[in-house]
């Protein structure tokens, strides 16, 4: 509740320097609207002339429009589908993919340099042609960077994930693990196809760890 406090007192020793909102998880939780600590943030640090990087997967970024403006500020939306279904299937709290869509238009038409993070891409799940090309061309529209990533397997994400995959895939929980190794076959073909889309149609895509 004091990171407003503690943020004011820290900058007072620190360079400039870009500062991302948030790298851990998501800035704009549903009890951000009320409390506006993220909000307060932004503005504190804004005003003490901090570049800032803000990765969101809500909509209530809207919210803070007076505050981004097109220098200092880079704003990035995390997508994992822009199929619904799939997406109240992988992420039931999250807002819908299809509410971020006017959002990302809305800042890229006011001058924000907008970049979507693509991920975690879960292979037989979100990997196919269709919905990297749904993306890739929302990107497109919106002049936006791609980063891309796929799924971090810790055991304690196999086990959660456990049902949905047996129910969507059958067996592939078993065969996960190996295809999401950074130097398997299919991440490397995964990666190149990605890049070969997205230069197909003028969009830069990388990977969020090279």
């Amino acid at each position: 509740m004091n990171i407003v406090e503690a943020l004011s007192d820290q900058l007072k020793n620190l360079k400039k320097g870009k500062v991302g909102i948030s790298t851990v998880t998501d800035p704009y939780q549903p009890l951000e609207a009320k409390l506006k600590l993220t909000r307060k943030c932004i503005e504190l640090l804004s005003t003490r002339g901090f570049p800032i990087s803000i990765q969101t997967k809500s909509p209530l970024v809207l919210r803070d429009r007076d505050l981004i403006k097109s220098k200092g500020f880079d704003l990035g939306f995390t997508i994992t589908t822009l199929d619904e279904n799939l997406a109240r299937k992988l992420q039931p709290r999250a807002p819908p993919p299809s509410s971020l869509i006017h959002v990302i238009e809305e800042f890229c038409d006011r001058g924000i340099n907008t970049w979507i993070f693509l991920g975690p891409i879960i292979p037989e799940i979100n990997d196919d042609d269709d919905s990297i090309l749904q993306i890739i061309d929302l990107a497109k529209k919106t002049k936006s960077e791609i980063i891309y990533d796929k799924l971090n397997l810790r055991p304690w994400v196999l086990d959660s994930m456990a049902s949905f995959l047996e129910n969507e895939e059958p067996g592939l929980k078993d065969r996960l693990p190996s295809l999401v190794t950074n130097n398997s076959d299919y991440w490397q073909a995964l990666k190149s196809k990605i890049e070969r889309i997205g230069s197909i149609r003028g969009i830069r895509c990388k990977p969020a760890f090279p």
